[in-house]
């Protein structure tokens, strides 16, 4: 390929970066505030996050990107760039899978902790603040780190905006050069490489996490020395 190609390429590369750090923001915020109030005490807060989790989680991620921009402008009168729309539709859909993530990691920490924090008088946010989340965040990550994956690959589908993102310039490479094996090829490797480095990163986040959350390894007490023997007076011993 020749510099200017390569350089298409690139620009692709970026704009889908930007795409994937704004939606993976908006779904770790959306994923936090409905995965807590799907565990919040009033019947009402539970139903909306709830409906809200099904709704999202049962539509197409492309339809919704669909929905977004061509939808929504005429309704409401105003127009979303594809960068704000992309980021729109697929940190919503994204968001309620990590809802999931979310309320279950905090289900599964102790109910003695909870019951702890009962004991000590903390108001219901203290005890998320400083017992649940604390110990829950850390079992989010390895989840969190497959889903964020999964939002690298979704990134492609903004292509349909015409968003010039990596799988929309990969496409007018291969057409200036009709040469689809190639180009596709590339754009392989370099969802891979990006996808790599993610993983790593999540990786090293979760080593940090749970070094932070006091998870030292249990050691096992010492075997009680034996008493020395002695004898009595008529050899016995004793």
């Amino acid at each position: 390929m020749t510099s200017g190609l390569w350089e298409l390429v690139l620009k692709g590369v970026w704009v889908t970066i930007q795409l994937l750090v704004l939606s993976a923001l908006l779904a770790t915020a959306v994923s936090f505030v409905v995965g807590v109030a799907r565990t919040h005490r009033l019947k009402f807060v539970r139903f909306l996050a709830g409906f809200y989790t099904e709704v999202f989680r049962g539509t197409s991620a492309l339809v919704m990107i669909f929905w977004v921009f061509f939808v929504l402008p005429p309704a409401f009168g105003w127009q979303l760039v594809p960068l704000w729309a992309g980021t729109l539709a697929l940190g919503l859909t994204y968001g309620a899978y990590g809802s999931e993530i979310v309320r279950g990691a905090l289900a599964a920490v102790d109910p003695a902790q909870r019951e702890g924090g009962i004991a000590l008088s903390f108001t219901p946010w203290q005890r998320m603040k400083l017992i649940l989340l604390p110990q829950a965040v850390p079992e989010m990550i390895p989840p969190f780190s497959n889903l964020l994956i999964e939002l690298l690959k979704g990134t492609a589908l903004v292509s349909i905006m015409g968003m010039g993102d990596l799988a929309f310039s990969g496409n007018l490479v291969r057409l200036a050069l009709q040469e689809s094996a190639e180009i596709y090829t590339y754009i392989l490797v370099i969802y891979f490489v990006i996808a790599f480095l993610l993983t790593r990163l999540m990786r090293g986040l979760e080593k940090k996490l749970k070094a932070g959350a006091g998870k030292a390894r249990v050691r096992r007490p010492d075997p009680e020395p034996k008493r020395p023997e002695t004898t009595n007076a008529g050899g016995a011993v004793r």
